[in-house]
């Protein structure tokens, strides 16, 4: 005699019954997804941490919405030149010559406004252009003469260096109109009823937040259509909430103060050109590819030549660009201007996720490792910490970055 043996199926939990296993699970899911996306999620958990932890050293006093406006304006030519060095970085090269190059376009801008009287438009447009052709010289000697881009931007530190001391003849020349003055320090106009906040700044804040959240679920779909892998949805909902927020508390902090500066403006337009070239464009593509695996990319095809130009003349822009911003904000031209920068941009792009080898990085990420200097450098002035230890924490932060990218290859590869 045979048995039917039916295997019953445990009856589902109620729907308010297991929120313990629920959370364990939506916590397994934020953990896999970090490991997965360690390079890609890891400095920006880091800045979020370092904002929070000098959030409590100062009292609040970094937040406050003054600060956070001094904040952006205080290392937006540093963001620029960062994004320029990222690429030049994934393109395997180095650029040792964009602070100095910074200080002589300054200085060039000095001479045409304030010692010839030249329209403040007109001189903007020749200092870009300056800087095209500075960029553009390197780019060559790089990229078709074969010279090491260290040794050619080290020869360029030097000669800007020197041609700013012959242009300023060891003096500080200003101030500048007040046109080119509102690049370095102005804000976006007041308009509209008085509501205690910055109207333009608000409307922005808000359509940046519905251009985040439909780029976002847009990337998702056609990842999907394309049988890649996403993200689970509650991780993905949790990452779209966490950047809605972040954009939401900045545009309340500067909509409080005077509203969003103009270089913020500026910014937020090359962080989009930008990421959309890098992502999206052949010229993008191809810099990755010839800073990953340069043999493979020419038997490609890509000319590695003339995007290494390209990518050198871009640099020579927006060194420029940066070189106008910094003037700008101090209103004068000074032969000390610049120091240091190029190791703050190359510091940046490596903490930001860039790579030693080349071939890695995001123009994001570039900002991210901006921003993180930049909040350590304005917290540790905030808490009166000396220039010695502050050297010494943002070295040991430059490193702990390199190690990081170090281990997570290696791991990659086990």
């Amino acid at each position: 005699m045979s048995t039917d043996v039916t295997a019953k199926s445990p009856a589902p939990a109620p729907p308010g019954g297991s929120g313990s296993a629920a959370d364990g699970n939506l916590l397994r899911l934020v953990l896999d997804g970090l490991r997965r996306n360690m390079r890609q999620y890891g400095m920006l958990i880091a800045l979020g941490l370092i904002v929070a932890l000098f959030a409590v050293w100062t009292d609040g006093d970094l937040l406050l919405p003054r600060n956070v406006s001094n904040l952006v304006l205080q290392n937006s030519y540093i963001l620029i030149l960062a994004i320029g060095m990222m690429m030049v970085i994934i393109a395997g090269h180095i650029d040792l010559s964009v602070g100095s190059l910074t200080a002589f376009v300054g200085a060039f801008a000095a001479v045409l406004t304030v010692n010839h009287g030249v329209p403040w438009p007109v001189a903007l447009i020749l200092c870009l252009l300056m800087g095209a052709v500075a960029g553009s010289l390197q780019g060559f000697l790089i990229a078709y003469l074969g010279i090491p881009s260290f040794i050619v931007t080290l020869a360029g530190m030097l000669l800007f260096r020197g041609l700013t001391e012959i242009l300023l003849q060891g003096q500080t020349i200003g101030p500048f109109p007040n046109g080119l003055q509102n690049l370095g320090n102005g804000f976006l106009p007041e308009v509209g009823p008085d509501t205690n906040y910055h109207n333009i700044t608000l409307l922005l804040g808000i359509v940046l937040i519905a251009a985040v959240v439909w780029q976002e679920f847009r990337d998702r779909r056609r990842q999907q259509e394309f049988a890649l892998e996403v993200p689970p949805t509650r991780l993905f909902l949790l990452k779209l909430t966490a950047l809605v927020a972040a954009i939401l508390v900045l545009t309340m902090l500067l909509a409080s103060y005077k509203g969003a500066p103009i270089i913020l403006i500026v910014l937020g337009a090359l962080v989009v050109g930008y990421g959309y070239v890098m992502r999206n464009a052949v010229f993008g593509r191809h810099i990755y590819a010839i800073g990953g695996n340069l043999p493979a990319a020419k038997l490609s095809g890509v000319k590695d030549k003339k995007v290494s130009f390209y990518v050198f003349l871009n640099m020579g822009v927006l060194a420029a660009l940066a070189g106008l911003v910094v003037a700008a904000r101090l209103n004068a031209a000074s032969p000390k201007a610049g120091d240091g920068f190029e190791l703050e941009a190359i510091a940046s792009s490596f903490i930001g996720g860039a790579s030693m080898s080349g071939g890695v990085g995001t123009i994001l990420g570039a900002i991210i490792g901006g921003l993180v200097l930049g909040v350590l450098n304005n917290g540790m002035n905030l808490l009166s910490v000396g220039t010695d230890w502050q050297q010494v924490i943002k070295g040991l932060a430059l490193l702990a970055a390199v190690g990081f990218d170090v281990w997570n290859k290696r791991k990659s590869g086990s």
